[in-house]
């Protein structure tokens, strides 16, 4: 017990002194950042294709990468997306979650509409081609579906988190079997992808959004934690089921649920 506070009151000396090494850098990123995200994430944009990848997704791929590390996180990726128009689904911890993700392949999320006000998140979850959903409208659960299937059909990936909200991280939610229906309407597949934090996951609780947090809170915790890897496992694809959108739901989470134990 004596060694185990001896290194909590270690940690808690070095969380002011991450503290004041890193909020420079955020702020420096995105002071010097932010309007040069403002001239590429755009139409104009769009329409540039540098190395087979359009201008915009490589922007908004580098600074996700950028904010990682800036908050100690190194990324590793195990497997790899598919391309085109792919429905990716996730296990849903934090905001950071969409920071991993962008970082590895552009994919337009589907996320609570409350995500559009807040600071620097939301103008980029804007423009990274988020599909926002208002919370209990029904019409709007319908027009997010529609947004997301049409999308697919186009051949461009979107993602989404079946569990529907973030959760402890201690344990794997449920997953909303709805969210699967674009798939099956676009004919496209689905790629489960498992979020780990930390050494074999131990960090999971850590990074969690907490119901006593809101999103300037979290972020403030989150700048003083330790470095640490994040691992983005993109699994085997699943398909369009004629068993019907359950049984794709439940295949995505048995796969996400067996590489989050491993």
């Amino acid at each position: 017990m004596q060694n185990s506070g001896s290194v909590a009151h270690r940690r808690d000396c070095w969380r002011a002194l991450r503290i004041v090494w890193r909020m420079p850098q955020v702020l420096a990123h995105v002071l010097i950042a932010l309007p040069l995200m403002a001239l590429v994430v755009n139409s104009l944009g769009a329409r540039i294709t540098i190395g087979g990848l359009r201008w915009d997704h490589r922007a908004i791929r580098w600074w996700s990468a950028r904010v990682a590390r800036l908050f100690g996180i190194q990324v590793k990726a195990i497997g790899t997306p598919l391309t085109g128009g792919v429905l990716f689904v996730a296990n849903h911890i934090n905001w950071l979650d969409i920071v991993l993700l962008h970082s590895q392949h552009m994919m337009g999320f589907v996320a609570k509409a409350e995500i559009a006000r807040w600071p620097l998140i939301g103008w980029l979850a804007t423009r990274a081609e988020t599909i926002y959903h208002a919370r209990g409208s029904s019409d709007s659960l319908n027009g997010v579906m529609h947004q997301m299937a049409a999308r697919l059909s186009a051949g461009r990936a979107v993602a989404a988190f079946p569990e529907g909200r973030t959760t402890s991280g201690a344990a794997l939610g449920t997953f909303h079997a709805r969210i699967f229906q674009p798939a099956i309407s676009a004919a496209a597949l689905v790629q489960p992808v498992a979020l780990r934090y930390g050494d074999r996951g131990d960090a999971q609780t850590i990074i969690a959004f907490t119901p006593t947090e809101n999103f300037m809170s979290n972020l403030l915790r989150l700048i003083g934690e330790p470095s640490r890897t994040a691992e983005v496992h993109f699994l085997e694809p699943v398909a369009p089921s004629h068993d019907g959108r359950r049984r794709m739901a439940e295949l995505c989470r048995s796969r996400i649920a067996d590489a989050l134990a491993r």
